[in-house]
């Protein structure tokens, strides 16, 4: 792995090109670490499957900028999913971080996740903030200054990301944003996907 590119400049990029270069970084909280094994993308007023999509709330304003901030939602009365907010301030995106593989703190993870195998301890947005402890606390924290902290690396070429629909929408369904390291164990079960091979960092910052 190469030295970690400006968290900042990279993240400041179109929502649907940032998500797939987060394959592979690192976020890191309440002692446990996870490397991001697959994702979704959601923007703004052009996208029905997002939390923006009919404006700003006071539920969905972290969303709206500026990029590298954390936003924390809470759903169905039970779970947390944290996203990192992209794009530039004012126009609403965000990166769903859908599951990931333990790398450091696998025993505090097992004590937040009791019973969990250690593939599914952070398989799933909601269980990934679970093993993590990120709740509604964390809303809107910034990425570069902790507590949580997210530390984008460059991987291989050779590493193919798929993509595909996003999971459970009614708006845009069939929009295929959600992006995963291909063959890794964490990642959901779900439709099939078209292989592609990964755009490097390198490459989109000369755009």
């Amino acid at each position: 792995m190469s030295a970690s590119p400006d968290l900042l400049d990279l993240l400041g990029g179109p929502v649907h090109e940032v998500a797939p270069l987060l394959l592979g970084s690192v976020l890191t909280h309440g002692g446990v670490s996870v490397r991001l094994t697959e994702v979704e993308a959601y923007g703004g007023d052009d996208d029905p499957g997002s939390h923006a999509y009919r404006g700003r709330t006071p539920r969905n304003a972290v969303m709206f900028g500026p990029a590298g901030v954390l936003y924390v939602y809470f759903t169905y009365g039970m779970h947390h999913c944290a996203n990192v907010v992209c794009g530039p301030e004012g126009t609403a995106s965000a990166v769903l971080l859908r599951a990931g593989e333990l790398v450091d703190g696998l025993d505090s993870a097992r004590v937040r996740r009791p019973g969990a195998s250690d593939r599914d301890l952070a398989r799933g947005p909601a269980r990934l903030c679970k093993a993590l402890g990120i709740d509604l606390e964390l809303d809107g924290a910034r990425l570069d200054q902790g507590p949580v902290r997210l530390e984008v690396v460059d991987t291989p070429g050779t590493e193919i990301v798929s993509t595909g629909p996003r999971v459970g929408l009614r708006g845009a369904p069939d929009r295929p944003w959600r992006y995963w390291l291909t063959g890794e164990r964490t990642v959901s079960a779900y439709r099939p996907a078209t292989a592609r091979p990964r755009p490097q960092r390198s490459d989109l910052r000369k755009q």
